[in-house]
């Protein structure tokens, strides 16, 4: 049985929409945590002989020095790294000193190092422009791989709907990000913004398998309507994409499970991503093509 996706697209546009604007409303309101890669501040990491001491009772310490709780990871089994706001050279002694009296410390371990402010802005500058050239790229790269389709939508038609699925499948983790920033201190990290330009490349490769069986099928069928030959291609790619995503998605759960602290917020925003970037290929960017088609004739 085939399931007519085009039928139903306007109950899919509203999904998206409303969470879209949910999303806008959530960073509007509660902001995003930009990690001390991109604010600026201090970073100390130092390694165990033994069992290490837990998150809680470093950022009770913390506390009791009168600084703000760090954001804690543990890197392999022996190492933990402490991300703080700036300290003093006081504080940092202070600190060591206390990191020691919870454990068996492997001298010569410690390493420290702060990062400044205009780093991290210069850091966020850059990030803008390879998302700005990523989108940019995408949107040439789609307009040449399809030049050759130009009934009943030009090319540039599908990198456009690809890109508003790209926004899509990128602002709901924002949104997700700004209430576990709120809610959970979760921040805008390196490895957050990385994920995040994974889900660019893992979107828009599974929406170019839907067009391309759309350029297929339109080469091969000259008497079929768009709506049929659109239709067509989402049934006839839904098995793959869900399959290959499903797979993606087990890995990145036990990923985000069984793979650490420091593991667990990267694996989540791949899981949303992921998920998010299968269902805008399938439900949201082939319909917003034919979606532009009806509105082209009913302007005619």
């Amino acid at each position: 049985m085939k399931f007519d996706f085009i039928k139903y697209r306007r109950i899919f546009y509203g999904l998206s929409i409303g969470l879209t604007i949910a999303t806008v409303i959530l960073i509007a309101s509660f902001g995003v945590k930009w990690g001390i890669d991109f604010t600026g501040g201090s970073v100390l990491s130092i390694s165990y002989n033994g069992p290490l001491p837990t998150f809680q009772q470093i950022n009770s310490e913390l506390l009791n020095l009168g600084l703000k709780e760090a954001v804690v990871q543990q890197q392999g089994e022996k190492t933990i790294v402490l991300k703080m706001q700036n300290i003093t050279e006081e504080n940092h002694q202070q600190i060591v000193a206390k990191l020691k009296e919870m454990g068996s410390v492997v001298e010569g371990s410690e390493s420290f190092e702060s990062i400044g402010p205009v780093i991290g802005n210069e850091l966020k500058g850059k990030i803008k422009t390879v998302v700005a050239l990523s989108l940019l790229s995408i949107l040439i790269y789609i307009a040449i791989a399809f030049r050759k389709i130009s009934r009943p939508v030009k090319s540039y038609i599908y990198g456009a709907t690809g890109i508003i699925a790209l926004f899509h499948d990128v602002m709901i983790p924002i949104g997700v990000w700004a209430i576990l920033g709120k809610y959970y201190g979760y921040e805008i990290t390196i490895p957050i913004i990385t994920a995040l330009l994974t889900v660019f490349g893992y979107s828009i490769n599974d929406t170019v398998v839907v067009f391309d069986r759309i350029r297929e099928n339109l080469s091969r069928e000259k008497t079929a309507s768009f709506k049929e030959i659109v239709n067509r291609s989402l049934n006839q790619t839904f098995a793959r994409s869900v399959n290959t995503s499903a797979t993606v998605l087990i890995v990145l759960t036990t990923l985000f499970l069984f793979g650490g602290t420091s593991l667990r917020p990267f694996a989540l925003c791949l899981i949303v991503g992921i998920g998010l970037g299968t269902y805008s290929s399938i439900f949201l960017a082939s319909p917003l093509v034919y979606s532009y088609y009806k509105l082209r004739d009913l302007d005619k």
